[in-house]
């Protein structure tokens, strides 16, 4: 949206708008030579003559509350009831370039961003009261979206009638302190709750356009297979279908689904196969074939390695595109609207302010919905029948062909002092990433190092990215190290943190877990583990039984203690840890993609193992509250500690040290 337009589009009032540049180098905007370059922008936020409250993020919503807290920095700072508001999300049409709503960022970076808008709206409206009554800044208040003087009070709506005013912004703009907040803190419920309880809110899946297709894609058989020759006779002789066969890529368009869907089972394809490079058994070894970068340097490294898995998001990717006039408009459920704006552009040949990304609140995306690969399709399907098309994943497409968190192979190793003190450290990540590498831990020598590999599956982000890997082994070898030394794990690892955050969560959990008083029984374990990632603090304790004869595992109970500064929302924070928890379940004890032969032999939920009722353990959360710091991100980094602790837990029930994800392989 261009400035001249704000009006025109929203209504008379008063905006107010980020700086194109300053916008751009705060949230990695485009960058030519160093230098950022201004990008389009629309309003950050409008104060209508009705009193609504328009705030416009490039940030979207999958599940994680974002649109609640986001509001609460409005109200913290606007001094707005929370109903006043509305959030704008995740549409480039209308909202500010975003990179996306990834890396935990949303809170660290978006929340102060809105902060200092919604306090520039605040100064905003006292200097116009001010100007208006003919009085002093200091003789006026400001609460509940109204501005009063003495007895005279008005609400915003009606101090902004017949504006059109503009403001960029101030580089600084007074903040509430976060010992003085009144909204931010608090556990504002979720502001669009009931429509998400009740069914009332559409998802990318629910989406209609007049004269809508649905659409089936024809996969080849295997990964790399090529398309040699097609026979569409019989599909093309059902009603109303229609084939789209563009080189390798083949689909179907018919006004039911349920047609779409036979009509791309009786289509007769040839494909080319091609030799697959690894499976689900020999994929560490070609890790280690395949890998960049220097050797490792000691003789005595301990091999772990982490399986691929899925995503298995509640919604499979889904989208709506629709053509008009040589301009392409999609609806899809994704955590990067601009990033899949610039996949369009890219594909289809058109500029991108040709292309128009929206994305309703999403049924979760854990890092697997960056790329547009439903919205490719169904813009690429639209095109070619001239008509809108809706494509709808399958959960057995979901967990084939979108992409996996990467398999790795991390190999480790550590000498210690007599008194328990960590003296050398090695460790070596194949594949899997770089993310939560680095040892929180105080130590004097120490050689971390990620190794790029070719990868026989496509793979990408996942909710933690490395981290989890990173730390299931850092945190197993831990254990490792303690016992060499005949060192409780709690103290070598009190013995060897010396960051005080880390040491407070590790503290926190233990106490909460009751780790002093355990008792050891026969087929019961206790493990933890701890450490930092994106800005936040983490400890667990977990404990388990083992069922001697068939090994068995059953979590019985965790406990969680998180830091990542000061708490915006607390219970959806706590929804966040203790989630957090319950997917980790599945990584730790079960969830594996099989391939071979390049297929995935386990693309359902009948073969593919997620956490069900019966695997919850007892969760409870401590959350350290630290005012004093800016508030950091939550939605990735309670996820890495589950893992390890329970494969400590397990070693201290059955003395069997598990160097593998998932544990129970």
């Amino acid at each position: 949206m261009k400035r001249r337009d704000f009006f025109a589009v929203l209504g008379g009032g008063i905006v107010v708008l980020l700086d194109d540049e300053i916008y751009a180098q705060e949230t990695g905007g485009p960058r030519r030579g160093g230098e950022a370059v201004p990008v389009e922008i629309g309003a950050w936020l409008h104060i209508g003559e009705t009193g609504v409250v328009t705030v416009f993020t490039g940030k979207v919503e999958v599940g994680q509350n974002a649109r609640t807290s986001l509001t609460q920095a409005v109200v913290e700072e606007l001094h707005a009831p929370p109903a006043s508001v509305q959030m704008v999300m995740g549409d480039t049409g209308l909202t500010p370039f975003d990179m996306g709503t990834v890396g935990s960022m949303t809170t660290p970076r978006m929340w102060p961003q809105i902060r200092r808008a919604a306090a520039a709206a605040r100064e905003m409206l006292l200097d116009l009261a001010a100007r208006k009554w003919s009085v002093e800044r200091s003789a006026l208040a400001i609460a509940d979206g109204k501005v009063s003087s003495g007895e005279r009070s008005v609400g915003f709506g009606e101090l902004a009638r017949g504006e059109k005013w503009t403001r960029t912004i101030p580089a600084s703009v007074p903040l509430a302190a976060a010992a003085e907040w009144k909204t931010a803190g608090k556990s504002l419920p979720k502001v669009n709750g009931r429509d998400i309880v009740t069914g009332a809110h559409k998802y990318s899946y629910d989406l209609k356009r007049p004269g809508m297709l649905h659409a089936k894609v024809l996969y080849p058989p295997q990964f790399g297979a090529t398309l040699i020759s097609l026979d569409a006779s019989a599909a093309e002789a059902m009603p109303g279908v229609k084939v789209v066969h563009e080189g390798n890529f083949v689909a179907v368009a018919a006004p039911e689904a349920d047609t779409a869907a036979k009509a791309v089972g009786v289509l007769k394809a040839q494909w080319k196969p091609v030799t697959a490079e690894a499976d689900s058994h020999s994929v560490f070894q070609y890790f280690k074939q395949t890998a960049q970068g220097g050797a490792a340097s000691s003789p005595n490294l301990t091999p772990y390695t982490i399986a691929y898995i899925a995503h298995v998001p509640l919604e499979p990717r889904a989208a709506l595109a629709e053509w008009e006039g040589g301009k392409v408009t999609v609806w899809t459920g994704s955590q990067r609207p601009f990033g899949i704006r610039s996949e369009l552009a890219q594909a289809f040949g058109i500029a991108e302010s040709q292309a128009r990304v929206i994305v309703p609140d999403t049924g979760s995306g854990y890092g697997g919905k960056h790329n547009g690969d439903a919205a490719l399709e169904a813009a690429r399907i639209s095109r070619a029948v001239g008509k809108p098309v809706k494509r709808n994943w399958t959960r057995e497409e979901e967990m084939t062909w979108a992409y996996f968190r990467p398999g790795g192979l991390i190999e480790v190793a550590g000498k210690t002092a007599p008194d328990g003190a960590i003296t050398e450290w090695e460790f070596h990540n194949y594949n899997s990433g770089g993310s939560g590498l680095q040892s929180p831990y105080s130590i004097p020598g120490k050689k971390e190092q990620f190794h790029q590999t070719k990868s026989p599956l496509r793979q990408g982000s996942y909710r933690g990215l490395a981290a989890t890997a990173n730390h299931f082994v850092r945190e197993s070898y831990m254990d490792e190290l303690a016992q060499a030394v005949k060192l409780d794990p709690l103290e070598f690892r009190l013995k060897n943190a010396k960051d005080e955050r880390l040491r407070d969560v590790i503290v926190a959990a233990a106490d909460k877990f009751g780790w002093k008083a355990r008792r050891k029984t026969a087929g019961r374990g206790f493990g933890i583990a701890a450490g930092f990632e994106k800005g936040g603090y983490v400890a667990t304790c977990a404990e388990v039984s083992v069922d001697p004869k068939t090994g068995a595992v059953k979590v019985l109970r965790a406990v969680v203690a998180f830091e990542c500064g000061a708490v915006v929302n607390p219970e959806h924070l706590r929804n966040q840890v203790e989630g957090a928890i319950v997917m980790g379940l599945g990584g730790a004890l079960f969830e594996e993609i099989q391939f071979g032969e390049g297929k995935i032999a386990n693309n359902r939920l009948a073969k593919y193992r997620v956490p069900r009722f019966a695997d919850m353990p007892v969760i409870e959360s401590v959350l350290l509250d630290r005012k004093d710091l800016v508030s950091a991100g939550a939605g990735e980094t309670p996820i890495v500690g589950i893992a390890p602790a329970i494969g400590n837990a397990i070693f201290d029930a059955n003395g069997k040290r598990i160097r593998r994800l998932p544990l129970m392989a």
